[in-house]
């Protein structure tokens, strides 16, 4: 981060961060719906490509708005270096960590944008905040509803034969 001073340069700096993890999940997501096998996580994670992408468009907007130009490296890495049964789990994992990672910094700056007026951007900013919330809810979901059960039970089906 470059050296700052006021609130407002502070606001800026974690946006365009976001917007670079944003646009970074964006080429990822592909690689994970093509490598998971689970039909519910496939959906979900293309339904969050769907709505990632808005999310690049909002914080463009944001900066635009400012007048400014508009974890994932280690997921991609997983992509290549993990094997079923655990695959679908580490794509959750994956998934979640960068969700955190999201939710924690839209729900700074969104504290920051309200703070400093920005009635507007506060506004987009909440909207990807909530569905970053709904995103992690659903990989949450899908972890408890089967993906990690069904990781353990083909790892001890194969570590018994």
């Amino acid at each position: 981060m470059t050296s700052v001073s006021t609130l407002k340069e502070l606001f800026l700096d974690e946006v365009k961060d976001l917007l670079n993890a944003e646009r970074q999940l964006v080429k990822a997501l592909p690689k994970m719906i093509h490598a998971a096998t689970s039909v519910p996580l496939k959906d979900a994670l293309t339904a969050h490509l769907a709505e990632t992408e808005k999310h690049v468009d909002r914080m463009e907007e944001v900066l635009t708005s400012m007048g400014m130009e508009g974890i994932l490296e280690e997921g991609s890495e997983m992509l290549d270096t993990v094997e079923m049964p655990a695959l679908d789990a580490a794509i959750v994992s994956s998934g979640q960590r960068v969700e955190h990672y999201e939710i924690c910094g839209y729900g700074v700056i969104h504290e920051w944008a309200k703070t400093l007026g920005y009635d507007a951007a506060a506004k987009l900013i909440a909207t990807t905040l909530a569905e970053e919330k709904a995103a992690n809810e659903k990989l949450s979901s899908l972890a408890k509803g089967g993906i990690n059960t069904a990781a353990a039970a083909r790892e001890a089906a194969t570590s018994i034969g």
